[in-house]
């Protein structure tokens, strides 16, 4: 998916029909910062706006995330190619999530660990405004944060 080829494609449309970025942004319910850092390639619309940018110009799914219009025998291959586009993307987001999940639990484990360490030398008499109480809370905050990650999983078999 190129970014920049599905910009100058909005572009392209919404030009053709007749319509500025503003009145699109409106018909579509976002700013016009959004629209023109579309027809710049900086962004691509949200998934949720697909079918509604389609209709405003008069393309389908296909042709928006290929770039430009696509003629009838062409059409089989660009969605093969889109498809496999998508599905990398997709593969390549859990990756992320996967190194994020894990970094927020290994970061916690360590707070954790300090924090018992801590205790176990000082027990009960540490000062709330102790730099390891604020660790102990983030910690607290991480391990919710991981565990939150882990049931969102794309992955769940």
């Amino acid at each position: 998916m190129n970014q920049e080829r599905i910009g100058k494609f909005i572009a392209e449309r919404r030009k053709i029909k007749k319509l500025t970025q503003a009145q699109l942004a409106e018909k579509l319910g976002v700013s016009i910062n959004a629209v023109s850092k579309w027809e710049r390639g900086l962004n691509i619309p949200n998934v949720s706006l697909f079918k509604d940018l389609c209709n405003e110009l008069d393309i389908n799914v296909n042709e928006l995330l290929y770039g430009e219009k696509i003629e009838k025998d062409k059409y089989v291959s660009c969605a093969e190619e889109n498809l496999l586009i998508l599905t990398s993307q997709i593969e390549k987001r859990k990756k992320i999530l996967k190194n994020i999940q894990k970094i927020l639990l290994l970061f916690a484990i360590i707070l954790f660990i300090s924090n018992m360490i801590f205790n176990s030398i000082y027990g009960d008499n540490w000062d709330r405004s102790n730099i390891l109480y604020m660790g102990y809370l983030l910690m607290s905050i991480n391990f919710c944060v991981a565990i939150i990650i882990s049931f969102l999983s794309f992955d769940k078999k």
